[in-house]
């Protein structure tokens, strides 16, 4: 009942979403949504999908007269899917709700007025009070909230084969302590013939980026990427690109052709050593059947502080929403404990809620749970929460040349400097 007395008490705001929607959008997105809600993502495979149907499980006992419609989108980290939103966005066809990225990847959306503020969302459901401060700061811009998130991933992880490491006479069970420790390993482990280091295609090496750039400033100086404190042409960047290129160089050569769970099976096989990498990686493993410490290893990848790279995927009430009314009980539905739950146990993320029983997550989840409450957070470049969108895309198409040896490290570090001049102006 309390999910039927959320729709009913929230219904005159419902009301003016839906005639404001229809008001001005043109197209299709404004018409009567009826009985379903489309909700669309890019949880379209693995451990991603696995996650959006533990959701939907929850979604279809909360609301079993709503039908879920599943507006998924092949593509890593939701270059696709963004894609193919955007196309629906400017011609007035908005699903219900969209998954996106909390953080600064929302401001593309709010500048073209392109979803809704859901504060009141917060209000009705208590989740002020439900989310931790640190959370509720990244999800406000200019005092109004846009998006509820259903979790809260990390990004500087660094996944490790144990059977690699000890082939190649390096104890899995003692990680790196320093930055030059993690380099000397990948120089042992290339002399031992394996990949040291898998990666993917872009946004994988723009995630790979920002942990160097993590580790190597520390989280004030990394932070000040993003305000103009921190100069992308500064000698402590060039430190950063230079280990980062370093890296690249230690990385599998087929890597543009691939997706992230591309590079995390190679773990998995065995053949290559290391891939940095966000916690869903923690699924892919455990769908393996293979076992912390006795199978692989993770840890941050060592620097300055102790940081937790952070993300959370957050769903939104676009303007023309067709059923506002689905909307918000899809929102209701994924900041619940319930669903929560059973998200991020699936998802290998953990609860966006404080107030989660996280007794039954396994041994992962139990240490980010302890590092996002005990230790610096930084926001991820490649996942959208500290960069707007056109920042990323800029950031990865110069990422992507460097790479791919089309520009040398002084052409690249340039390139950073003045893409954040644009951005920041």
């Amino acid at each position: 009942m309390r999910r039927r007395n959320f729709l009913i008490l929230s219904g005159g705001g419902l009301a003016a979403v839906g005639l404001a929607a229809c008001g001005d959008s043109g197209g299709s997105g404004g018409g009567d949504g009826g009985n379903s809600v489309e909700v669309f993502t890019w949880w379209a495979a693995g451990s991603e999908k696995a996650g959006l149907d533990a959701l939907v499980e929850v979604f279809a006992e909360q609301y079993p007269d709503i039908e879920f419609v599943n507006g998924a989108v092949a593509g890593g980290a939701g270059s696709a899917a963004k894609d193919m939103l955007q196309s629906r966005l400017q011609a007035g066809d908005p699903p219900d709700t969209f998954q996106a990225h909390a953080g600064a990847e929302l401001n593309d959306y709010i500048d073209a007025g392109q979803i809704v503020d859901v504060s009141d969302v917060y209000d009705e459901l208590g989740l002020r009070e439900a989310f931790p401060e640190t959370l509720l700061e990244r999800l406000t811009a200019d005092g109004a909230i846009y998006s509820v998130p259903s979790n809260i991933h990390r990004s500087n992880v660094v996944w490790g084969s144990a059977a690699v490491l000890t082939e190649a006479g390096i104890d899995p069970a003692t990680p790196p302590t320093s930055m030059d420790e993690f380099l000397e390993q990948l120089d042992t482990l290339a002399a031992a013939g394996v990949t040291p280091l898998s990666v993917a295609a872009a946004w994988t090496q723009v995630n790979l980026l920002e942990a160097i750039l993590m580790a190597d400033l520390g989280a004030a100086a990394y932070n000040g990427l993003f305000d103009g404190s921190t100069a992308w042409d500064s000698a402590e960047v060039t430190t950063a690109l230079e280990h980062f290129q370093t890296m690249i160089g230690h990385t599998n050569t087929d890597r543009d052709g691939l997706d992230w769970p591309d590079a995390t099976q190679q773990l998995i096989d065995g053949t290559a050593a290391y891939n940095v990498m966000g916690d869903w990686a923690v699924a892919a493993f455990d769908e393996a059947g293979l076992a912390p410490a006795d199978d692989y290893v993770y840890f941050e990848l060592p620097g300055a502080d102790k940081i937790f790279g952070f993300l959370a995927d957050s769903f939104t009430l676009p303007e023309g929403a067709p059923n506002p009314e689905g909307t918000r009980a899809w929102l209701d539905t994924i900041s619940s404990p319930e669903g929560q739950l059973a998200f991020n146990l699936a998802k290998g993320s953990i609860p966006a809620r404080t107030d989660v029983d996280t007794a039954e997550f396994p041994e992962y989840q139990q240490s980010a749970v302890t590092s996002f409450a005990e230790d610096e957070i930084c926001s991820s470049i490649a996942h959208g929460a500290a960069t707007s969108v056109g920042w990323l895309n800029a950031i990865s198409d110069a990422t992507s040349q460097f790479t791919a040896g089309a520009s040398d490290l002084a052409a690249y570090q340039q390139a950073l400097a003045d893409i954040a001049a644009e951005n920041l102006a």
